[in-house]
């Protein structure tokens, strides 16, 4: 067995238990025979192009998902990108839920590029380790759009297509391990818009009470907020 048909494997293995499908209600989604889906999840043989669309369908993501993803991600070329991405094919941002009182880690994979200069991306939220990040609670896809002093990342949930986010990273041209941006979504629980901070990064950091408490709105925050009545993230 191939270390790709493995990874695939896996992949198939972890979106189907999100999906809370089982081997039999997969294979008659699919026509395949249970034993024939335990063994692509166990990489005992390789799927073909055909058969691994028709299993991304069924379990409502896309297929890029699947894929053995650490040769399927793309640069983004230095240019007119600005620094703190110029360089990079995976990223990764934190939020603070207080909500359930927990810290959410993200990671971002650029996947391709369009014709049109933008990039590709696939944002993975709220996972619980960084060996399997694909295995998490939120799955979004969507473009980085590179303005004078903005970045955009628009995001459309895959589970869920009507449901949008996006993020806006201030100053993206500067020199910069870390960087700020506010995301803006919706919240299913209570179900209300929301827009909360969100820090940047081209490294993991270190989990720890200083990035939590980073994270958190602060007085400054709340003073900005009356100043403006509005939400900003400098």
């Amino acid at each position: 067995m191939s270390e790709l048909t493995m990874e695939i494997g896996k992949r198939i293995r972890n979106f189907r238990k999100m999906r809370k499908l089982t081997l039999d209600e997969l294979s008659l989604i699919i026509c395949k025979s249970k034993s024939t889906i335990s063994k692509y999840e166990k990489g005992e043989i390789a799927i073909d192009v055909e058969t691994l669309y028709e299993i991304a369908d069924a379990l409502h993501i896309h297929v890029e998902q699947l894929l053995y993803t650490r040769p399927k991600r793309t640069t983004i070329m230095p240019g007119r990108t600005p620094t703190f991405f110029s360089g990079v094919s995976q990223f990764y941002s934190y939020v603070f839920d207080g909500r359930s009182n927990q810290l959410i880690r993200c990671v971002f994979d650029v996947l391709s590029k369009t014709e049109d200069n933008q990039y590709k991306v696939m944002m993975y939220m709220n996972f619980k380790d960084y060996d399997s990040y694909q295995n998490c609670e939120n799955t979004y896809w969507g473009y980085i759009e590179h303005y004078d002093a903005l970045t955009n990342i628009s995001l459309t949930n895959q589970d869920s297509p009507i449901e949008k986010a996006s993020v806006q990273i201030l100053a993206s041209y500067l020199t910069s391990d870390t960087k700020w941006g506010l995301f803006n979504g919706f919240s299913s629980r209570p179900m209300m818009p929301i827009a909360v901070k969100m820090l940047f990064s081209k490294e993991i950091l270190k989990e720890d009470a200083a990035l939590i408490q980073q994270l958190k709105v602060s007085k400054d925050d709340i003073r900005l907020l009356k100043m403006y009545n509005m939400l900003a993230v400098i």
